[in-house]
C-alpha cells in the first residue's frame, strides 16, 4: 500500500491489479483509514487518468452486488442527476419515458441537504414503498415497464466507505472520485445505458461549468470504458427548476407536468433527457423523432396514466394523480413580499434550499425527520418583474414563524433595476 500511495503521490498511473488491491483491503478492513486518507489526497493532487477512472470505478462496482436485469425484456436506461434545488426530473420522466416503451428499473436514494431525493417525494405518496424483492422488481418493470425502488443495502459498500472518508478528509471536490462514485453506483444497478443531467450553477455540487464539463467529460469516458452507452447534459441550475421546493410540492408540480401544464423550464428538460434516454433505448433513431413521442404521450394521457399505475402497483393512493389536493399539504401558506421593484437579476438556490430545509423539507443530518407537506412555491424567477410588497414565493409551513426562511429568501432573490435576460437551460450536450 505504501509503494501505492508514492506512486499516485509523484504522478505516475495506478495500474488495474493496484486499484484493485486497494478497493478489497479498504473494504476488507486490512488497510486502514490513515493510508487510504493519504491516497485519497494523492488521487486529489495528481489527478487519474481514464483507464485509471475505470478501474477505480469496477473495482467498486464489484466489491458488493450488482443487480442483474437481464430478465427485463428491452435496452435499460437509467437517468442520474447530480442534484440541485426542486429537481423533480426522476418523477417525471419515469412515467414518460416508460409510456414510450423504454424500460425504466429505477434505483434513487433519500435526500441530505435542502429537500428530500425521489424516495423521500415518493413517500408523500400515501402508502407508496419503496422496496421491493428483485423478482418483484423485475416482474413490475416487464409488466408496466417502470419501477422506482430504493438502492440495495450491499450496493457498492467501497463506495460508501471512502464516500464518508473522504468526507472528513476535504477530499470529496475530486473529480476522478466523483466521477467513479456516482458510475460505480448507476453499472451496479444493472442499466445498459446511461443519461446523466449535470447541473452547475448556485444550486449544484459543480458551480462552474468548467467542472460541470470536466464531471460530465469524465463520466461519460467512463461508461463508455466500462461497455455502457453513455451520454451527459449539462443543464443550469443557477434557480431553482421550476416552481415548487419541497416533497408532496414537487409531486403535484410532476403530475402538472405530466399533464402538460408545468413549468416551462422542469418540461423543457425532462423532453431533452427524455429524447436521450428514448434514443438510447433504441425506440427512435433521432432526439427529433423521441421529443414528438414523449409529446404526444402527454398530450394522450399515457404517461399521466403510467405514473398511476407505478403508484398502485407500489401501494400507494393513484387518486392523486388526478386529485393532488390528496397529497399531504401544510397548515399555513405565507407570502413572501419583494421588498422593491424591479426585475429577478438573480437567485441564490442553494440558499433558497436551505429556506425550504429550516421549515422542514429537508435534512441537516441523515437521522432528521423530514415534514413531507412544507416547501416553498416561487412566484418570480430570474427575467421576471416583480413590484414591492408583490409575493416572491408562498411559504407552506406547519408553524407560523417561519421569519428565518422569509429573510433568507429575500435576501437571495436579488432585485435589480436592469434588464435580465432568463438564463439558457441546457449548456451542452456530451456523447462521448
Amino acid at each position: 500500500m505504501v509503494d501505492i500511495i508514492e506512486k499516485k503521490r509523484d504522478g505516475e498511473m495506478l495500474s488495474k491489479e493496484e486499484i484493485t488491491f486497494f478497493i478489497n483491503g479498504y473494504t476488507e478492513g486490512s488497510i486502514p483509514d490513515y493510508q487510504a486518507s493519504a491516497l485519497l489526497m494523492a488521487i486529489y493532487f495528481q489527478g487519474m487518468t481514464p483507464e485509471e477512472q475505470g478501474h477505480l470505478t469496477m473495482a467498486m462496482v464489484e466489491s458488493g452486488d450488482q443487480i442483474d436485469l437481464s430478465a427485463i425484456e428491452g435496452l435499460k436506461v437509467d437517468k442520474h442527476s447530480t442534484g440541485g434545488v426542486g429537481d423533480t426530473t426522476t418523477l417525471i420522466l419515469a412515467p414518460l419515458v416508460a409510456a414510450c416503451g423504454v424500460p425504466v428499473a429505477k434505483m434513487s436514494g433519500r435526500g441530505l441537504g435542502h429537500t428530500g431525493g425521489t424516495l423521500d417525494k415518493l413517500e408523500a405518496i400515501e402508502g407508496f414503498h419503496i422496496e421491493l424483492t428483485e423478482e418483484q422488481f423485475v416482474k413490475q418493470v416487464n409488466d408496466f415497464k417502470v419501477a422506482v425502488i430504493g438502492q440495495s443495502g450491499n450496493l457498492t459498500p467501497a463506495d460508501k466507505n471512502l464516500y464518508s472518508l473522504r468526507d472528513v478528509t476535504a477530499t470529496v471536490s475530486s473529480i476522478p472520485l466523483i466521477a467513479s462514485s456516482i458510475m460505480s453506483k448507476k453499472i451496479a444497478a444493472g442499466a445498459d445505458a446511461i443519461v446523466l443531467d449535470v447541473k452547475t450553477g448556485e444550486g449544484a455540487f459543480m458551480k462552474t461549468l468548467e467542472d460541470a464539463e470536466a464531471l460530465a467529460h469524465s463520466m461519460v469516458a467512463i461508461g463508455r470504458q466500462v461497455g455502457r452507452n453513455t451520454m451527459a447534459v449539462i443543464s443550469d441550475m443557477s434557480q431553482p427548476l421550476g416552481y415548487a421546493i419541497g416533497n408532496a410540492l414537487e409531486v403535484k408540480e410532476a403530475i402538472d407536468t405530466l399533464k402538460g401544464q408545468g413549468p416551462e423550464d422542469l418540461t423543457e428538460l425532462c423532453l431533452v433527457l427524455g429524447s436521450k434516454m428514448i434514443v438510447a433505448g433504441e425506440k427512435a433513431e433521432t432526439v427529433e423523432e423521441a421529443r414528438a413521442m414523449l409529446e404526444a404521450v402527454i398530450k394522450d394521457g399515457s404517461a399521466l396514466n403510467l405514473f398511476g399505475k407505478l403508484i398502485e402497483a407500489q401501494g400507494g393512493d393513484a387518486r392523486i394523480v388526478h386529485d393532488p389536493s390528496l397529497l399531504p399539504s401544510a397548515k399555513f401558506q405565507i407570502e413572501v413580499p419583494a421588498l422593491s421593484s424591479g426585475t429577478i437579476s438573480k437567485m441564490v438556490a442553494d440558499e433558497i434550499g436551505v429556506a425550504a430545509m429550516l421549515l422542514g423539507a429537508g435534512r441537516a443530518t441523515k437521522d432528521d425527520q423530514i415534514d413531507l407537506a412544507v416547501g416553498i412555491v416561487l412566484k418570480k424567477k430570474i427575467g421576471d418583474q416583480v413590484n414591492a410588497g408583490e409575493p416572491l414565493a408562498i411559504i407552506h409551513a406547519n408553524r407560523e414563524d417561519v421569519t428565518k426562511s422569509i429573510e433568507l429568501i429575500q435576501k437571495h432573490i436579488h432585485i435589480s433595476n436592469q434588464v435580465q435576460e432568463k438564463p439558457a437551460l441546457i449548456h451542452e450536450m456530451i456523447t462521448g
